[in-house]
């Protein structure tokens, strides 16, 4: 089983960036696939960015909402995967969890996953 601890929300503009980071400890952090979630005040939670184990060169999915201006990445040696937000508008602002799964197909789905981490509060102001 993998633990996740997601990183680096806050407080930005619309228009600025953020670095969300996930750190996973726990068994075969690199067998898993990875993925992203938002969930909004008073909304349910929505799927964000997913990429494949592989990391670099491997499959990666995004959300409409968020095409040409989020990036999910990953590190296997350290264990940890990121999403780089950038041009943040005021919609973005939600608790982001990061999540692990067998694979980005069912990591987009979001249901029957791995494990999940306690979520990071992203306020973006206008």
């Amino acid at each position: 089983q993998v633990q996740l601890v997601e990183s680096g929300g806050g407080l930005v503009q619309a228009g600025g960036s953020l670095r969300l980071s996930c750190a996973a400890s726990g068994r075969a952090f690199s067998s898993y696939a990875m993925g992203w979630f938002r969930q909004a005040p008073g909304k349910e939670r929505e799927f964000v960015a997913a990429i494949s184990w592989r990391g670099g060169g491997g499959i990666v999915n995004y959300a409409d909402s968020v095409k040409g201006r989020f990036a999910i990445s990953r590190d296997n040696a350290k264990n940890t995967v990121y999403l780089q937000m950038n041009s943040l508008k005021p919609e973005d602002t939600a608790v982001y969890y990061c999540a692990a799964g067998p694979d980005t197909r069912t990591v987009v789905g979001g249901k029957a996953l791995d494990a999940w981490g306690q979520g990071t509060l992203v306020t973006v102001s206008s």
